[in-house]
């Protein structure tokens, strides 16, 4: 995967949250759970566009860590809303599996920068 699918796969997952941060109740656990998971989400899409413009390999891999933070926090969130049963459907479940899948990347783009360094 290549920078520019790289940065519109994490916009698109961005999106989604957003579109999930909509769906979820008007209480006082929806809007809390809904403001970290719409942070968290939208940061992962934002962090990795500042990796992609770091001035060196260390930047690099500093900023692509803040992607995987955020990214590990967006998927604790998305299983508290599913265990807690606050939304359930099947775009919960590719929502995660989605979120798996950018975390594997992000985790091996800094394992194959840490070497290349």
């Amino acid at each position: 995967m290549n920078e520019a699918q790289m940065k519109k796969r994490t916009k698109d997952f961005a999106k989604e949250i957003i579109n999930l941060c909509r769906k979820l109740p008007n209480n006082r656990e929806g809007r809390l759970i809904g403001d970290q998971i719409f942070r968290s989400g939208t940061s992962a899409a934002s962090n990795y566009r500042a990796a992609c413009r770091a001035r060196s390999t260390a930047e690099f891999i500093s900023k692509l860590s803040i992607v995987e933070e955020e990214a590990d926090e967006t998927l604790f969130w998305l299983e508290i809303i599913d265990e807690m049963k606050i939304f359930k459907n099947v775009a919960l479940d590719t929502l995660m599996k989605e979120n798996d899948e950018i975390i594997a990347i992000i985790v091996a783009s800094i394992k194959t920068a840490r070497k290349n360094k």
